[in-house]
């Protein structure tokens, strides 16, 4: 449990109880930092897959008087540079009212902590939206630095909307 200011929280990793929220907070999340619309039954799909195959990923929350209030979710690269896995922090939400109390650093910090007992975890990546320079501060903030690469994707023709 840790305190942030007269409130607390809880930081875990998300059970199959928690899907409802963690599929509400990628849409929410979709909508606020890129305007695109997650299908509902999709997303509900993806998020289900990866809490019953751990070998994909999985998704760390926070919780105030068991309320989900935060989220983020963690999936893996392996570097044949560094001979190690880094954990991708992906699929980062806040909600409103708790944003700038510092939950973020504290999942963050929760995330670090299991990196430092698993000796395969070399580092932390993330993507961010170019226009969202709030989450760039707040990445910044956490001891994160922008790097040189640029992102580039194509997906399958039949995921496109």
């Amino acid at each position: 449990m840790i305190n942030i200011g007269e409130e607390s929280i809880n930081i875990r990793g998300a059970e199959k109880e928690d899907v409802s929220s963690l599929v509400k907070f990628n849409i929410l999340m979709a909508r606020e930092t890129e305007g695109k619309e997650l299908i509902p039954e999709e997303i509900s799909l993806g998020v289900k897959n990866l809490l019953e195959n751990l070998q994909l990923g999985f998704y760390i929350v926070a919780e105030n008087k068991d309320e989900i209030i935060a989220s983020l979710m963690i999936t893996t690269e392996w570097s044949d540079w560094r001979n190690g896995s880094f954990w991708w922090v992906q699929s980062v939400y806040v909600i409103p009212e708790w944003r700038k109390k510092s939950v973020y650093s504290r999942l963050y910090g929760y995330v670090k902590d299991l990196a430092e007992k698993d000796g395969n975890i070399c580092g932390f990546r993330l993507y961010v939206e170019k226009d969202n320079t709030i989450a760039q501060q707040t990445y910044k903030k956490v001891g994160m630095k922008e790097t040189n690469y640029m992102m580039f994707e194509e997906l399958k023709p039949s995921l496109l909307n």
